[in-house]
């Protein structure tokens, strides 16, 4: 195989990413239960081509405003207790933001170049976050 993908750097073994997920489905399951709620989503999916879609977007979107897109943190949220919402309504879910640096143009010399103005990276309000994955069933989903 030519040029094998490398491996992210923050990779987990599954034996961990089990961990996790016993975890957080065992919290809020004594959660659920203490309040007598409906069991929560324990797994949110988005498709490759859907994140692929969402990056290109926030990318291109962000150069245009005068950003260098350098990630996207994940937030958690709950939908509010809404009927409109359906099956979602009350549920955690788990909603993208972009983040980047504001840039300035440096037009000085005869090749055109960027200069980072802001040192960290902060969520970009103007961009839209992505939601809207498809939840875990619990208790049946299980990492």
């Amino acid at each position: 195989m030519k040029n094998p993908p490398s491996k992210p750097s923050q990779l987990i073994t599954k034996e961990f990413a089990k961990q996790l997920n016993v975890n957080y489905n065992s919290k809020r399951a004594s959660l659920a239960a203490n309040k007598k709620q409906k069991e929560d989503a324990n797994a949110i999916w988005y498709s490759i081509e859907e994140l692929e879609k969402y990056i290109h977007y926030v990318k291109t979107q962000g150069a245009e405003e005068g950003y260098a897109v350098d990630g996207i943190r994940f937030y958690f949220g709950v939908y509010p207790e809404d009927e409109k919402l359906g099956e979602k309504a009350g549920m955690t879910t788990l909603f993208l933001v972009p983040t980047g640096k504001k840039v300035a143009k440096n037009e000085t010399a005869k090749i055109q170049n960027f200069v980072e103005v802001e040192e960290t990276s902060e969520d970009i309000q103007s961009l839209e976050p992505m939601n809207y994955g498809n939840i875990g069933r619990p208790p049946s989903l299980l990492y």
